[in-house]
C-alpha cells in the first residue's frame, strides 16, 4: 500500500492530537516519508499553517507526481486538500480521515479552505482526492462529543435520503454506538458521492448538503461550539423557519427535531444576537447583497433555497430562538 500510494515520493500531513495518538503506527508504516505535523483545533485553519505547510512541502522536496496524505479531522483535510491543489498547480492528494465528521462529509467531495478574514472556508479550491481511506477503528479513540460532531452531518444527510433517516429512526437509542456508526458511515458516503457526482463544483444539486449551515457557520464564528452541534442547532432553527415560511410538514420536522435533540444530547448554551446575523450576512453562499440564503428542506428528501433580507432573518433567528 506504501509503495502503491508514494511512487513519486510524498509528505504525512497530520496534526498534534492525531500524530500523539498514532505517531507509533505512522513511524511503522511510513517510517522514513516525512511528516508535518500542525497544531490541532480549529484556530489554526489559517493561512499561517497553510503557507507554513506549503514549505514543509518545497523543503522536502515533492514533485508534481508526489503524494499528500492528509490523515485527521476535517482541518487537516481542507489544508491539506488545498496545499495538493495549489503546490505545482495540482498534486495528488490522498484523505486518510479519522473522525467521524470527517469519514462522513468533509473527505468526500473535494472541497478544500482556510478560514478567512473571519469568515469561515473563504479561501479555498475544488480538489478531488486521489483516494478517501476511511477506516472505523479510529472511531475507537474518538470522545463522545467529536461522535456527536459527526452525527450533526451524518442528521442532515438523512433530512435529504429517506433510507438514511429511516436507519436512523429505527436506531436512535444507539446514535453513539460504534457497531452502527460503522453500518450507517458508508450509507453517508455513498450518498454525498452521489451527489458530488452529478453537481461536483455546487451549481445545483450539492447545495442541497448546505442544509441548516448557513445558521450552523454563524453560531459556529460566534460560540465555542463545535461544527457538529453548530449543525443540529442549524438543522433545527432553519427547520422552524421552514415551518413559518415554508409549511414545513409536521410529522417530518417533529421526527428531525427529535433525532437532533438525541444527539445533541442537551440543548447546549448558545447566543442568537445581531453579530451572530451578521456571520450569516458573510457567509459565502449568500447570493444577493444585503440578504441571506438558507437552504431549507419542507419534507423529507426535499431541498429549497430561500433569501432573506438581513432586518428579517435577524427577526427571523430570533423568533424561532425564543420558542
Amino acid at each position: 500500500m506504501r509503495e502503491d500510494l508514494l511512487r513519486g515520493g510524498g509528505l504525512l500531513f497530520t496534526d498534534s492530537n492525531v500524530f500523539a495518538l498514532y505517531r507509533t503506527q505512522i513511524e511503522k508504516y511510513l517510517g522514513g516519508v516525512p511528516v508535518y505535523v500542525m497544531q490541532a483545533g480549529e484556530a489554526h485553519k489559517n493561512e499561517q499553517t497553510l503557507f507554513a505547510l506549503l514549505r514543509a512541502m518545497s523543503e522536502n522536496g515533492l514533485r508534481r507526481n508526489s503524494t499528500l496524505i492528509a490523515l485527521g479531522g476535517g482541518v487537516v483535510g481542507d489544508i491539506g486538500g488545498l496545499a495538493a491543489s495549489l503546490y505545482m498547480r495540482g498534486i495528488s492528494c490522498v484523505q486518510v480521515p479519522t473522525t467521524l465528521l470527517a469519514q462522513t462529509d468533509s473527505s468526500v467531495g473535494g472541497k478544500t479552505a482556510i478560514d478567512f478574514c473571519g469568515v469561515k472556508n473563504l479561501v479555498g479550491a475544488f480538489k478531488q482526492p486521489e483516494r478517501v481511506l476511511a477506516d472505523p477503528v479510529f472511531f475507537e479513540t474518538l470522545p463522545k462529543r467529536e461522535i456527536r460532531c459527526g452525527l450533526g452531518e451524518i442528521v442532515k444527510h438523512g433530512a435529504l435520503c429517506s433510507a438514511i433517516f429511516e436507519k436512523l429512526w429505527e436506531n436512535r437509542d444507539r446514535l453513539f454506538d460504534l457497531g452502527f456508526l460503522g453500518e450507517i458511515v458508508p450509507m453517508n458516503i455513498a450518498f454525498k458521492a452521489s451527489i458530488v457526482r452529478q453537481d461536483p463544483y455546487e451549481r445545483s444539486l450539492r447545495a442541497s448538503l448546505n442544509l441548516g449551515h448557513t445558521t450552523a457557520h454563524a453560531i459556529e464564528l460566534s460560540s465555542s461550539l463545535s461544527h457538529g452541534e453548530c449543525v443540529l442547532l442549524g438543522l433545527i432553527l432553519e427547520g422552524k423557519i421552514a415551518e413559518r415560511r415554508l409549511g414545513r410538514d409536521g410529522e417530518y420536522g417533529k421526527l428531525l427535531d427529535e433525532l437532533c435533540l438525541r444527539a445533541l444530547g442537551s440543548m447546549p448554551k448558545f447566543e442568537l444576537s445581531e453579530e451572530t446575523a451578521l456571520c450569516a450576512l458573510h457567509d459565502k453562499k449568500n447570493r444577493a447583497e444585503g440578504k441571506v440564503r438558507l437552504t431549507l428542506s419542507r419534507s423529507l428528501g426535499t431541498f429549497e433555497f430561500l433569501e432573506l433580507p438581513f432586518g428579517e432573518y435577524v427577526k427571523e433567528l430570533k423568533e424561532v430562538g425564543s420558542c
